[in-house]
Parts: C-alpha cells; sequence; structure tokens
C-alpha cells in the first residue's frame, strides 16, 4: 500500500513435492534421512538487504542492529546482520501489514527444500564437488558478507541461499527432531530455547556449508553473521 516495488522482496516460488532430508554422512542431528513433502511456497531470491531493512527502520520505531554503522556491514546491498530472530520476524509482520501478502520465516523443511534446488541427495546446492573449488572462493567473504546475488543461482534460482550469512528459520531448535518429523510440512518442535538457522557464513572456516547441515542459536542472539530471508505463503 503506498510501498515501492523495488522495496519489496524478489521471491521465487519454490514447487512444492517430496524430498529426502538430512544427510547420513552429516552430523548427528542430520539423521535420520526422512522423507518430507512441503507445499509450494516463496522465498527471497535474496537474504533481506540493509536496503530493504533501513525502510522497515524508517517507518518503525525498531532497534537499529548493532554492526548498522560498521562499513564491513551497512553497505545497501548486503545481507541485514546483527538481527536476532524476533528482529526477522518483526520485519516479516511489518512487511505483511505494509503489502497485505503474507511474509513469514522459512521453515528449517522449506529452507532446506529451496537450498537443494531439486538437486536430490546431494551435499551442497550445486553437487558434490568442495565448496573450495567454488568461483573466487579465496577471493570472497574475507571481512565480512559480499553483497548478495553475486554468485550463481541454485536450481530453483536462489542466491546465496548456502554462504555468506546464516539464515534465520522459524523452527525451535531439537537435536533429535528428525526421529519424530511428520511427513508433510513439518514445523518444528512446539517449544525450546534455540531457534535454527541454516546456510554458512563469512565468518566460518568452510564459507559454504552443506544444504542439510543445521545450526542453532537463542532467539535474542544478534550476531554479525546472523540475517534472513523472507518467505511468503502462497
Amino acid at each position: 500500500m503506498g510501498m515501492a516495488s523495488t522495496l519489496i522482496p524478489e521471491i521465487v516460488v519454490i514447487p512444492g513435492g517430496s524430498f529426502l532430508m538430512g544427510c547420513d554422512a552429516g552430523a548427528e542431528n542430520e539423521r535420520p534421512v526422512h522423507s518430507v513433502r512441503v507445499d509450494g511456497f516463496g522465498l527471497g531470491r535474496i537474504a533481506t538487504t540493509n536496503r530493504l531493512y533501513h525502510l522497515f527502520l524508517q517507518e518503525t520505531t525498531h532497534q537499529s542492529p548493532h554492526c548498522w554503522g560498521d562499513p564491513r556491514f551497512n553497505h545497501p546491498d548486503q545481507p541485514v546482520t546483527g538481527v536476532s530472530w524476533f528482529d526477522a520476524v518483526a520485519y516479516c509482520e511489518w512487511l505483511s501489514a505494509s503489502t497485505g501478502r503474507t511474509y513469514r520465516l522459512p521453515t528449517e523443511a522449506e529452507w532446506e527444500r529451496a537450498a537443494r534446488g531439486g538437486l536430490e541427495g546431494r551435499l551442497y546446492t550445486w553437487g558434490d564437488e568442495p565448496p573450495q573449488q567454488q568461483p573466487g572462493y579465496s577471493e570472497l567473504w574475507l571481512n565480512g558478507p559480499e553483497p548478495s546475488g553475486r554468485r550463481p543461482p541454485n536450481g530453483f534460482g536462489l542466491h546465496d541461499i548456502s554462504e555468506n550469512v546464516h539464515e534465520w528459520c522459524s523452527d525451535w531448535y531439537d537435536g533429535r527432531y528428525y526421529e519424530t518429523s511428520p511427513l508433510m510440512n513439518p514445523q518444528g518442535p512446539v517449544s525450546g530455547t534455540r531457534r535454527t538457522s541454516r546456510g554458512g557464513s563469512w565468518r566460518h572456516q568452510i564459507k559454504i556449508t552443506r544444504v542439510a547441515a543445521r545450526s542453532s542459536i537463542p532467539p535474542e542472539f544478534r550476531y554479525s553473521d546472523y540475517g534472513f530471508r523472507c518467505a511468503m505463503s502462497l
């Protein structure tokens, strides 16, 4: 409603379908590999940028991220960082109210479905080749995240989905959730102390993570390698 279209996240439609979630060769919390079906949904082509988050801060009284004034993190085209899970949810709620569409954080299952890009049973968004063989690997992510969308997209057209910054998901975290996860649209545990996150980050020793790798931190934490991308209910 009056919001410039350039300030609305560019959404890619992720087709509904079944996939094998998890990785037998991964960490214990990635097992057992199990079949999951998710309905179609929308997901940001890139993580929410400083440019998009700036409008949210302008139109609300929400607190700015702690690294908002740091030149390593405040380029308009970099993903916003230093946001808690609550900050990410507040942005999605504001965007929903501003546009009349339903924006939210993706579930962990939706995120993995999207990150795989239709490649079943592969370690990474592109296949099984080591991350260090990716273009520009040694020159990227040295002091902070890169501007979004610079590297090739995955099979669904999503950029930086396993790299650059960790991305908050909606679910509570449970390391044993896969043992009881439902087949259809799993939403995560009903309670917990940590929220799930996915993807690699500029601060990691290995900068691009496997698509099945899981991470989590308490939802109030604000780290300079944590951001988010918006999902949209269709």
